[in-house]
């Protein structure tokens, strides 16, 4: 199974930096599916995964999937630096309803190709399950070729998405589609959408990041699916500058989820130590950001 259109990654609310906020997730995944996504996406790097336990895990992925109630897709973060524990991590995500799996190669010491290629393998042996690759060198530590995702996708029927999160990703998402050949691959960018009209432009079936507005991704792929590539990028390039400043490296989590507490679906926008907290000129930046912005899009940017 390959998937398409827009998949948006959730943030994982906490109330005060310390416990789960469930109601607020479930406000958001209400937001985000309201949205017209065809999915999302839970325990990504952005969802702060690294920040939670085994049972704060399982809490949000079950709190996804029951709120989601069939209205979207729902792919859960797998990856571990272990094969048992991916596996694992695979099983339960399939017991509480996910459509599918993101996995990263797992980070060690002498990764290659062939042990990659034989991750993926082993995972699809052992779980039925479709798999989305995750390609975020920052987080493995392994840059992954485009021939080498091209076999994947190939040799791993179950493994035909790709999540490309390596610059420069147009770029790359024309290689993998040449190097794929007949083989039904999809790409699905992300790096916060920055490049989504570039990506689609290059064959890119969809993307999956966490925006804070992803009604802009749903309209930009709705319209250039529909032939309308300049109205599509007239809708992207407006909010380009939010999607960019929403992205910075280090504090961009707390920065969109700020956005969303302003959207009032988050009551806490606070992130998990060790994780940024916003100084008062980024929320400054912030606000003119907005400002800008909604100056740009006028009264109907989403409309139509």
């Amino acid at each position: 199974m390959a998937f398409e259109g827009v998949y948006s990654v959730l943030p994982t609310p906490f109330r005060g930096g310390g416990d789960v906020d469930t109601e607020s997730l479930k406000s958001v995944v209400d937001l985000i599916v309201g949205a017209g996504v065809n999915g999302v996406t839970a325990l990504g790097v952005t969802g702060e995964v690294s920040r939670l336990n085994e049972g704060e895990r399982r809490l949000v992925v079950d709190t996804v999937v029951r709120q989601v109630a069939g209205r979207a897709k729902v792919i859960v973060g797998a990856s571990a630096d272990g094969l048992r524990t991916c596996v694992e991590y695979t099983r339960e995500a399939k017991s509480l309803g996910a459509a599918a799996v993101m996995v990263s190669p797992p980070r060690a010491l002498k990764l290659n190709t062939e042990s990659v290629v034989n991750h993926y393998k082993a995972l699809a042996d052992a779980v039925d399950l479709p798999i989305v690759v995750q390609d975020y060198p920052p987080i493995s530590g392994f840059a992954m070729e485009p021939a080498l995702l091209a076999r994947i996708a190939k040799e791993v029927p179950s493994a035909r998405t790709i999540k490309l999160e390596d610059p420069p990703t147009p770029f790359k998402t024309t290689r993998i589609l040449a190097a794929a050949g007949d083989t039904n691959v999809a790409i699905l960018g992300g790096l916060g959408g920055v490049f989504l009209i570039e990506e689609l432009m290059a064959g890119a079936a969809g993307v999956m990041t966490g925006f804070a507005y992803p009604e802009v991704l749903v309209k930009v792929v709705t319209l250039y699916r529909a032939g309308k590539v300049d109205e599509a990028a007239d809708v992207f390039y407006r909010f380009v500058p939010l999607m960019r400043f929403e992205f910075q490296e280090g504090i961009g989590m707390a920065i969109r989820k700020e956005v969303f507490r302003r959207r009032g679906v988050l009551a806490d926008g606070s992130t998990r130590a060790p994780g940024a907290v916003l100084d008062a000129s980024t929320r400054a930046a912030l606000d003119q950001v907005l400002q800008w912005t909604a100056k740009q899009q006028g009264a109907e940017w989403i409309s139509g």
